[in-house]
């Protein structure tokens, strides 16, 4: 029996504040993995700017280059290709990372394999269960910057099923955060939104205490909308802290039970808009579901999937159609040079030659880009009606089924 040869694919990620350099080889096996990120820098200032992430990719990049070879110990001539993110993303960041691959690429001769950042997060959950996940599945990926839902067949052969019409759940997240003033307290002066608000909502003593708005309760699609949670939790924070007379510099007395009730709600949306999309995919069409002969699985990916919270009500909203539901490990899940490492191995055994790209000067990036094929209209014109199942209660038995009005 013959030893399948094993190959190496380096990893450049650079699509927003985090600069990841990693080699993986087909066998999903992770050589070296550096990440620099700029979250501490950011924070300071309530969110990304453009240019100075791209100064300090700049700065950043070379060094986590040489220090992910050294934690490797290959040589540069070993690597097949070099994977590299080219959309979507921030047009700043996303040519230091470019140039870069295109620097190494002519010094040591090596082609390229241009990297789609949100297909990246769709497959990186393949690299540690690739014997159990099998195509097509349905992912969730959920962001700073995105939230969608799509069948994911291949690597560049994603099924559109929605996609937010507005804020991503991290952006939200982060905005909600700033304006409750969460950085105040030391526990989370550095943590990002998501990490703030999942960690406070822990200690709530009444998690029911504030309301938040269901969006898209009346269209019969996947699509994802959290503008009118962020603003109502505006209104909500504003309206609690004239009652308390909270100074410019203080929080409110309940922050916790507020985040507790926003990430219900949070989760609770998230949970509709998949449980239609589930639905979606098992309907039979010529005794044939979306999921073909795989095992229906639903793949939860992008830096808000680090939220357990989220997580296991995906993973009990899965459950009740016989679905598995599946993560990336927990440091794959945010943006990292792994995926994209590991998206450059999933092209060359879907296809070597044709995805390997030696016009590299040919090779450009964009700030937004679509997936392969979209059903979203396809999901409306199903116009799905859903027994609603809804979010586990944060403080007691997570293994109770609850369900809402069918709608």
């Amino acid at each position: 029996m013959c030893k399948r040869l094993v190959s190496y694919v380096l990893g450049i990620e650079t699509s927003c504040d985090d600069t990841g350099i990693a080699i993986v080889d087909t066998e999903g096996r992770v050589h070296g993995n550096v990440l620099e990120s700029q979250q501490k820098f950011h924070t300071r200032y309530g969110g990304i700017i453009p240019p100075r992430a791209q100064d300090l990719h700049r700065a950043r990049i070379d060094d986590a280059f040489e220090r992910c070879l050294a934690a490797s110990q290959l040589q540069p001539e070993q690597l097949e290709a070099i994977a590299v993110t080219t959309r979507p993303g921030l047009p700043l960041s996303l040519l230091i990372g470019l140039r870069y691959a295109r620097h190494l690429a002519r010094r040591y001769h090596k082609p390229l394999l241009p990297v789609h950042h949100m297909e990246a997060h769709a497959l990186q959950a393949r690299m540690e269960h690739r014997e159990s996940i099998a195509f097509p599945y349905l992912c969730l990926l959920i962001s700073g910057g995105h939230s969608q839902l799509a069948v994911v067949h291949a690597p560049g052969k994603l099924q559109l099923l929605g996609e937010t019409l507005d804020d991503a759940p991290g952006e939200a997240f982060d905005k909600i955060a700033r304006r409750l003033r969460l950085y105040i307290l030391p526990q989370y002066r550095h943590c990002n939104g998501g990490q703030a608000i999942e960690h406070a909502a822990q200690i709530a003593g009444n998690p029911d205490a504030f309301e938040f708005p269901l969006p898209l309760a009346q269209q019969r699609n996947c699509n994802f909308s959290f503008a009118g949670i962020k603003n109502n939790s505006f209104r909500a924070i504003r309206a609690q802290e004239r009652a308390e007379r909270t100074p410019p510099d203080g929080i409110i007395s309940n922050y916790a039970d507020f985040c507790a009730g926003l990430l219900r709600a949070v989760s609770r949306h998230l949970m509709h808009r998949t449980q239609r999309a589930l639905e979606f995919c098992l309907q039979e069409q010529n005794n044939v579901n979306l999921f073909g002969n795989a095992t229906p699985t639903l793949v939860v990916s992008g830096g808000v999937a680090n939220n357990d919270v989220i997580f296991a009500n995906m993973q009990h909203l899965a459950a009740q159609y016989n679905c598995r539901c599946l993560r990336p490990s927990k440091r794959y899940c945010s943006d990292n040079g792994v995926m994209i490492a590991w998206h450059g191995i999933e092209q060359l055994l879907q296809n070597r030659v044709a995805n390997l790209r030696f016009d590299i000067d040919n090779i450009d990036i964009a700030g937004s880009a679509s997936f392969h094929e979209s059903s979203m209209s396809n999901v409306l014109e199903a116009s799905i009606k859903c027994k609603w199942v809804q979010p586990l209660c944060t403080q007691t038995n997570y293994n109770n089924t609850h369900y809402e009005q069918t709608a």
